[in-house]
């Protein structure tokens, strides 16, 4: 399913890891900045939404869509659509072109707002992509696990190189019943967690 990345979706991911490799040295103020995951991390992603159960995706936090283009891989695959939630005005008019550009929009649907303030009206959640600001991620956390399916699953970006402050959730979730949780060495650190 990955081996084959439709042509525009291609060329938009391209673009986006060129505007990203160039944010990252180039001074771009830091909500500027693009602050995707790696490829490698993307292809994980749409590895491990493909295993979830039925149910809704989501992201939280868009940026400019490069995470969600590796989704909607999956969620075409999956016949699953994925919503996606961002705050900031710039990111979503990004995330819009990206979007419209890679042809993904039939299985991508983009929320401009807090994602915490949709949440608690969601149904069961089978996959959740957390990759917001750090300092929300336990309330996230709290928001979506009780929502989770059984077998569902939330990762978390940046458990490795943002690992001081995200500790307090990794702890959480590693010691919560709910869930089995495991921190995976690819990208940037990605907590793992499925609902038992």
């Amino acid at each position: 399913m990955f081996h084959t990345i439709p042509e525009a979706m291609g060329q938009r991911m391209a673009e986006l890891e060129a505007i990203d490799a160039r944010d990252r040295v180039d001074g771009t103020p830091k909500a500027r900045r693009m602050r995707q995951v790696p490829p490698e991390t993307g292809r994980f992603l749409a590895l491990m939404a493909a295993s979830a159960p039925a149910g809704d995706w989501i992201e939280i936090g868009t940026s400019a869509g490069y995470s969600t283009l590796w989704l909607a891989l999956a969620a075409r695959e999956a016949g699953a659509t994925i919503t996606t939630f961002e705050v900031l005005p710039n990111k979503v008019a990004l995330a819009g072109e990206t979007f419209a550009q890679a042809g993904v929009s039939d299985v991508v649907r983009l929320v401009a707002g807090d994602a915490r303030d949709h949440l608690p009206a969601l149904g069961e959640i089978a996959f959740c992509f957390l990759d917001a600001e750090k300092e929300i991620y336990e309330e996230c956390y709290e928001l979506v696990v009780p929502r989770l399916r059984p077998g569902g699953l939330l990762i978390a970006d940046n458990a490795i190189s943002h690992g001081e402050i995200v500790k307090p959730l990794i702890e959480r979730a590693l010691a919560d019943r709910r869930v089995d949780a495991l921190v995976v060495p690819i990208g940037r650190g990605e907590l793992i967690c499925r609902k038992v």
